[in-house]
């Protein structure tokens, strides 16, 4: 496993992270979750991922077993919330880490930032960020950042708020895959202006939950090396088997940089496949967005909204 800096922190985490969605699905048993969670973390990837609503809480539930026993003493562990509203959020943190059977995790991140009020309503009065912020002040978090996979102007929306809030995110978590570059392009929009505020850049769906690879443009191992590739701290990628384990340190084990001659080879080939978002479901369709099937789980409005709407 090879280790990259995230971002501003100084921590030292593995360029691959274990994706939580996968790893909770009924298709894994609790015992086989928990046996490549250790196995991966005494292999070297010390990067975990997960979600309070990921698989209605089964995610966290495995991670949690997986990291007793001294295991959590080797993980950068991170998990994120839906709660909109300062209330919502601060509940589901805590249920959280009651899951996780940890008294922190490393890094909490505002899930699915996929519309524009959802950054309006990140830094509204009774927000959010006051949830965040308070997390962290009592030691739940170390870090804190924000996830979404919508549309790179969204991101850009909330870090220009971030800016004229005074607000640091510690990390943004965005879509980077070899065909990002064709539509909608976050590695285009929002990789530069993270850099350039100095927040480390976590990369996810590098082939779209397996959508990608039906374009037959591309295998498994070339779109993992095209997003290691990116400015990526961190590419997470779901793993479900041995398989998939073992495909995942094969791959960073001997990965070295694409150069630009390589990169280019691998955009003609999506090109066209690409020029529409077809095979990047999650910009162009509702199926990955859970909070849009799920609106309770933002916790309803504000008191602010609620003082001044109309009636």
């Amino acid at each position: 496993m090879q280790y990259r800096t995230l971002g501003l922190t100084n921590e030292s985490v593995s360029c691959l992270g274990l994706g939580g969605f996968h790893i909770g699905q009924p298709k894994l048993t609790d015992t086989e979750a928990v046996r490549l969670i250790r196995q991966a973390l005494d292999r070297g990837l010390n990067f975990l991922d997960n979600s309070w609503d990921y698989n209605d809480g089964q995610s966290e539930f495995r991670m949690g077993n997986a990291l007793r026993d001294g295991f959590r003493q080797k993980a950068f562990l991170m998990t994120k919330f839906d709660g909109r509203t300062k209330a919502s959020a601060a509940r589901q943190i805590d249920e959280s880490l009651q899951r996780l059977q940890t008294d922190h995790v490393d890094l909490m991140q505002f899930h699915e930032t996929i519309r524009f009020d959802d950054a309006d309503r990140f830094f509204a009065a009774d927000g959010a960020a006051e949830a965040l912020v308070a997390a962290k002040q009592a030691g739940k978090t170390r870090y804190i950042g924000f996830t979404g996979h919508k549309d790179p102007r969204i991101h850009l929306y909330m870090l220009e708020l971030a800016r004229k809030n005074n607000f640091h995110f510690d990390t943004v978590q965005m879509p980077i895959n070899v065909m990002d570059a064709h539509f909608r392009s976050f590695h285009q929009l929002v990789v530069p202006e993270a850099q350039q505020m100095g927040i480390a850049i976590l990369a996810m769906k590098s082939m779209g939950d397996s959508v990608i690879l039906k374009s037959r443009t591309v295998t498994a191992e070339e779109c993992l090396r095209y997003a290691l590739s990116s400015p990526a701290s961190v590419v997470i990628t779901g793993i479900d088997s041995q398989e998939v384990l073992d495909q995942a340190f094969r791959v960073a084990a001997n990965f070295k940089p694409l150069n630009s001659s390589e990169i280019s080879a691998l955009l003609n080939k999506t090109a066209k496949a690409a020029e529409k978002g077809e095979y990047e479901m999650f910009k162009t369709t509702s199926h990955f967005d859970s909070t849009a099937f799920h609106p309770d789980w933002l916790g309803g409005e504000t008191a602010q909204v609620q003082r001044l709407a109309p009636g």
